[in-house]
């Protein structure tokens, strides 16, 4: 994928000159491989990834425990070194940085955890002051950057309170507000959601999504869940087996996953369908193109036929409705071919699909 910026300028004399300039992605990765020792000989956490991430984006990593999602956000910022390849933040690549210019990096990257990770023994306005302390910042400074951040996560009645006083969804806003109390421009979110409950963690994704908007802070979050992912990620990437097997925008991914390490995530559910009798099987694909007509039902009384309906799912994508349709054929062919030419002609994505029916 290549991006481009746009510049307009505009002369004293009101001429208007449009020029056209490759944007640099804010991260890139490079052939990168991580590889721990162990008393079983070595193990391959991370092979051969590629990626690049532009200014912006809220990039979703998602994989299977043990993936290698949380190595590779580790070694996004360098807590873990990278045994092959390179790591580049801009026009920096870090590999071939001193410790005093890594920290320097370091801290335009703000971090997340899934257990929070903050100090028991400070108030809310303390945690948020300690990365800040720890650069030089004076105290009155960084008591005004606390408030400020404060409110942006909504809890600037919360200053005095100490984290055991706190629900979880709050600690893991005070996480955010220390994560960007030094300015960062990217934040990492490693499972930032993962032991919360479905209604805090959309007010967390909620959260996320405002200050990636206001603050133009690109976000890259390492999760499990496809939920995440599709709720507020613009482009994914998706890890399986310590390698990329797919991405791209999110869209194009839920649309048409190309790897079964990809339809598995999207499609969790179809499993439950590979036990019904029947030959052929078609998926019906809406990428929030086509108006949503009542195809089966126009399609039924066209074709005079019956179809059995063995997976529906529906997904709002980036503010469009996406999602598939699976329907079991009917056996005699001739009629299962006059059912898949209607489709086609109504200007849908159909394709045929084997591994549901027996």
């Amino acid at each position: 994928m290549v991006i481009y910026r746009y510049i307009v300028q505009v002369s004293k004399r009101g001429l208007i000159k449009v020029s056209k300039q490759l944007e640099r992605p804010i991260i890139e990765i490079k052939a990168l491989s991580k590889t721990f020792s162990s008393a079983n000989g070595e193990v391959i956490a991370l092979k051969d990834i590629d990626m690049k991430i532009y200014k912006g984006d809220i990039f979703g990593i998602i994989g299977m425990s043990g993936a290698g999602k949380s190595t590779l956000v580790r070694c996004i910022n360098y807590l873990e070194k990278p045994t092959e390849g390179e790591i580049w933040f801009g026009d920096k690549e870090l590999g071939s940085l001193d410790q005093k210019s890594l920290r320097n990096v370091r801290q335009s990257m703000g971090m997340i955890f899934q257990q929070f990770n903050l100090c028991m023994q400070r108030t809310v306005e303390s945690n948020i002051r300690f990365p800040l302390e720890i650069t030089g910042v004076s105290k009155s400074d960084a008591k005004l950057r606390a408030k400020e951040l404060l409110e942006l996560v909504g809890l600037e009645n919360k200053a005095g309170a100490y984290p055991a006083q706190l629900s979880g969804g709050q600690k893991q806003r005070v996480a955010i507000a220390r994560a960007l109390a030094t300015s960062p421009k990217v934040l990492l979110c490693d499972e930032a959601t993962s032991a919360l409950d479905p209604t805090t963690t959309e007010s967390i994704l909620t959260l996320l999504k405002d200050i990636n908007q206001r603050l133009g802070i690109t976000i890259i979050i390492i999760t499990h869940e496809m939920s995440v992912v599709e709720k507020i990620c613009s482009h994914v990437a998706i890890i399986d087996k310590s390698q990329i097997a797919e991405s791209g925008r999110v869209h194009d991914i839920f649309t048409h996953p190309k790897t079964l390490a990809a339809q598995k995530l999207v499609y969790p559910n179809e499993s439950r369908i590979n036990n019904l009798i029947g030959k052929r099987c078609c998926r019906i694909i809406f990428d929030g193109s086509s108006s949503y007509d009542p195809v089966v039902a126009s399609m039924i009384l066209e074709c005079k036929v019956l179809v059995n309906i063995l997976y529906a799912d529906m997904k709002n994508i980036e503010g469009r409705a996406v999602g598939e349709l699976i329907i079991q054929l009917p056996e005699d062919e001739v009629t299962a071919d006059k059912v898949i030419h209607y489709l086609n002609s109504k200007n849908l994505q159909v394709e045929e699909v084997s591994g549901y029916v027996e």
